[in-house]
């Protein structure tokens, strides 16, 4: 029987197909127990244009712990800010076969109310 990760990893591949047919640039999503990360893609998969997690240092000193919805809220924030910083407008939203709740919610919205559009 195939595990939990594998199924995910089977529902990323599916967002990911549409988003490499719609050649954009995406915004990806990983978490794990104790962190979360963002990065923002090339359309072409390449290249990482700018990323942030809660591993950070400036992240660590302004929340307690990082893996939780205030942590996520934060990197959404400090991803949105980068991607502006380096005129990039609008992504798509490749949540990596997570559900759309809770701490990949906090990050979506975070990054939306900080001017990045998807």
């Amino acid at each position: 029987m195939f595990d939990r990760n594998h199924q995910r990893l089977r529902r990323a591949r599916q967002t990911r197909a549409k988003i490499s047919e719609l050649a954009v640039v995406r915004l990806t999503v990983h978490r794990s127990n104790s962190h979360i990360y963002a990065q923002v893609i090339d359309p072409s998969g390449a290249k990482v244009l700018a990323s942030a997690s809660t591993i950070e240092p400036e992240v660590r000193a302004s929340v307690k712990y990082g893996g939780n919805v205030k942590a996520a809220a934060e990197v959404g924030r400090r991803i949105a800010e980068r991607a502006k910083k380096l005129g990039i407008e609008a992504v798509a939203f490749d949540r990596a076969g997570y559900k759309f709740h809770g701490r990949v919610k906090a990050l979506a919205e975070a990054a939306r109310a900080a001017g990045l559009k998807f």
